[in-house]
């Protein structure tokens, strides 16, 4: 038997064949016990690369494969039943199994596990310690270091910041880093999507209302601007703010004051703004859908964050950070990222950049049946990539305005979903109150109940 074996407990012969034949493809070595007495006294000489307990042998229940599984050298723990049922898959591997399989055993599922796990302890990198506070604001590359030496020569003044660059990029996340860095830190940090508040209540959610003010306003609010009175205003997207409401920021940036809707008050307001958006401003504005002064009031300080594909040698770091994250917080047994994973992971091109991989990861560590986060447990929706194959647009000019140019898109990716906003909104990287609101101004179909 070699280091890192395979023990079978009370485990059928035409079974164990099949497992004979899967170890010896693998170049492991097996040892059947045929009674439970003796399965465990091999159990506890440990070093085993998987464990395989039969539910049919006598003494063998599901406590007793609780036990087994908290074994350190019992490796992977496979149970095998007659019959195995949901309910029964579930509470084994709730209890610590890796996998529940169907007697007689089928030597090519047996194999193709047997070599997932005899490989997890080749080519893997152990996961970083989790700091508590250390945030999300990993990564070495020359774009985001940049990034974070202005974030640090600016945070010390009150100037307004504007923050661009791809969804899921982490512009929130720099965000905070320039209230925890400023004199404002022990201030609130408020934030507020633009694209996620209908248009009809954003004015109220940003300045708040008196009793009266419009029908259902049956008390005083005090809105985010007040909220966020000796700290930082994040005001996310808000490129996607329509006209009207962009003169009212802008008075209220210029004045230092607001009004409560169906007020009469002027109310001071100390507020540092911090502005955010994944949209072309100056497209916006040639195009007449953003104010040009508000734009020079935001922009002040201008910051770039730079998609992750850009980014070269920030996907591996955060990807070990995002599996010990989810690790710890999970208290997952995972402890390290195989090579093989980084790999597929580094083949995606990820067109959610940040926020795509961690949710990735996120499930990664929740599906992971081993201490090894492998290729296998790395699922990608590949089709959101779909934008890197260089298809031309139908219907396509260069003399199309950008309105024009944005209808035509949105039109396609409706079609391509479905009509079904949420899909819609997933690929362009707009907030499905966003891409409904602008499908009706543009006159295209969808399907709103979804």
């Amino acid at each position: 038997m070699t280091a890192r074996g395979v023990l079978l407990i009370g485990v059928d012969e035409t079974s164990a064949e099949a497992v004979c034949a899967a170890a010896g493809a693998c170049g492991l070595g097996v040892r059947a016990s045929a009674g439970l007495g003796e399965g465990l006294r091999s159990l506890g000489e440990g070093g085993w690369l998987a464990t395989f307990l039969s539910l049919q042998l006598e003494g063998a229940e599901l406590e007793l494969a609780e036990r087994v599984a908290a074994e350190k050298g019992a490796g992977a723990l496979v149970l095998l039943a007659s019959r195995p049922t949901v309910q029964l898959t579930m509470e084994a591997v709730r209890r610590g199994a890796r996998e529940v399989m169907e007697v007689p055993l089928a030597a090519a599922r047996v194999e193709k596990l047997l070599a997932g796990l005899s490989g997890s302890a080749e080519g893997r990198i152990p996961l970083p310690e989790v700091v508590d506070g250390g945030g999300d604001a990993v990564g070495s590359s020359p774009q985001l270091l940049e990034v974070f030496k202005v974030v640090a020569r600016v945070a010390p003044s009150a100037a307004t910041v504007l923050v661009t660059g791809e969804s899921g990029t982490g512009k929130e996340l720099v965000a905070r880093a320039i209230h925890e860095a400023s004199e404002r830190a022990r201030g609130p940090f408020v934030p507020v999507n633009c694209a996620a508040i209908p248009e009809d209540l954003l004015e109220s959610e940003l300045f708040g209302h008196e009793r009266g003010a419009f029908t259902g306003a049956v008390a005083r609010k005090i809105g985010r601007f007040e909220r966020a009175s000796g700290g930082t205003l994040f005001l996310d997207e808000i490129g996607d703010m329509s006209l009207v409401l962009q003169a009212k920021i802008l008075r209220a940036l210029q004045e230092r004051e607001i009004e409560r809707l169906g007020g009469e008050e002027r109310i001071r307001v100390d507020v540092r703004v911090v502005a955010a958006t994944h949209r072309d401003l100056a497209a916006l504005i040639d195009a007449e859908e953003f104010r040009e002064d508000l734009f020079y009031r935001l922009a002040v300080v201008r910051l770039h964050l730079s998609a992750l594909r850009e980014r070269e040698g920030d996907m591996r770091e955060l990807a070990l950070h995002y599996s010990a994250h989810f690790a710890a917080e999970y208290a997952r047994p995972v402890g390290y990222l195989a090579e093989s994973a980084l790999a597929r992971l580094a083949e995606h091109d990820w067109p959610g950049n940040v926020r795509e991989l961690r949710n990735v990861l996120e499930r990664a560590v929740l599906v992971a049946t081993s201490d090894t986060l492998r290729a296998d447990d790395i699922q990608i929706d590949r089709s959101r990539g779909a934008r890197q194959t260089g298809e031309t647009l139908p219907g396509y000019s260069p003399k199309l305005s950008m309105a024009e140019l944005e209808k035509l898109h949105i039109a396609r990716v409706l079609e391509a979903a479905g009509g079904h906003l949420g899909r819609a909104a997933e690929i362009l990287g707009m907030h499905r109150n966003t891409v409904s609101r602008k499908a009706q101004e543009y006159g295209l179909a969808s399907d709103g109940s979804r």
